[in-house]
């Protein structure tokens, strides 16, 4: 699934599940809708000008959802031009799922699918093996650039394949987040693999400038419902602890202490916001548009 999860778990299990209640008691789907919805269409207003096929690149695609969203736009913006869309996603899980979902839906026909198994670097390396570089006209990275290892080395990678008109579209939590705060005040102190890295928006535009890259970059705001993490015992509020820390099993393995600071700081309006007896997450997200 494109918004992902932003660490692995010893107990994969338990980490789709953790990810699922996220999804659940969060509006980052409904935030991303809306990006696609109010400002996709205008970003890829030329991206197919004048081309008999327009090229797509999905880096990290997972299960196609967000995909398919993405190449409805194009669809609608260029009516039956055909679409060339290509996937890059390790998960063979994912893969079969989003094989899935291209299977029950319908007015894909002028698009051509084809998926790759691997890594963002793995698909670079086997690239830079290649004679000539492909071009593309519009590439994604949505929510993915927490496992990669060099970030600015494959944000200039991925430039360098871009087209005429062409743009990378990457979606990360906003500098102005709470993750933030959150990996700022305690990345050190919570164990985690090197798999993942906290990287906000605030990061990468600070990598695109120092690219010399030109880009634009838009939040929109989008919360998590954390109440059930005050309640003790609460199997919703256990998970939702998990995934906030990237921790399998938090509530159970975690120093009392460092519980309590969390606790208490997640309360603060750096961190949330409280509405109707609810505790809101600040889950904002950031969408950048990086120009050919």
């Amino acid at each position: 699934m494109a918004s992902s999860m932003r660490s692995l778990f010893s107990d994969h299990g338990r980490y789709v599940e953790s990810f699922r209640r996220f999804l659940n008691n969060s509006t980052e789907h409904q935030c991303m809708q809306e990006f696609m919805d109010k400002k996709l269409p205008g970003i890829i207003a030329r991206i197919g000008d004048t081309k008999r096929e327009i090229k797509i690149l999905s880096i990290g695609g997972g299960a196609g959802e967000i995909d398919l969203q993405i190449l409805s736009k194009v669809q609608a913006q260029y009516p039956g031009v055909h679409i060339n869309n290509e996937v890059v996603e390790p998960s063979g899980e994912q893969i079969a799922k989003y094989k899935e979902l291209v299977a029950k839906t319908s007015n894909l026909e002028n698009i051509k699918f084809a998926w790759h198994k691997e890594t963002s670097s793995e698909y670079q390396n086997r690239m830079m093996e290649e004679k000539e570089l492909q071009k593309w006209d519009f590439i994604h990275m949505i929510q993915m650039l927490y496992y990669v290892k060099d970030i600015p080395a494959t944000l200039k990678f991925f430039h360098s394949l871009l087209g005429a008109n062409a743009k990378i579209l990457i979606t990360l939590v906003s500098g102005a987040s709470g993750w933030d705060q959150l990996w700022k005040k305690y990345g050190s102190r919570l164990p985690r693999d090197d798999l993942c890295q906290y990287v906000t928006s605030s990061h990468l535009t600070q990598m695109l400038d120092n690219l010399g890259l030109k880009y634009e970059c838009y939040d929109l705001l989008s919360t998590m419902d954390i109440s059930d993490c005050f309640i003790d015992g609460n199997e919703n509020g256990d998970l939702l602890w998990d995934f906030l820390t990237e921790t399998c099993n938090f509530n159970t393995i975690a120093p009392p202490d460092l519980k309590a600071e969390i606790l208490k700081d997640l309360q603060e309006p750096e961190f949330s916001v409280k509405k109707e007896g609810k505790v809101l997450f600040n889950n904002t997200l950031s969408f950048i548009v990086v120009e050919a």
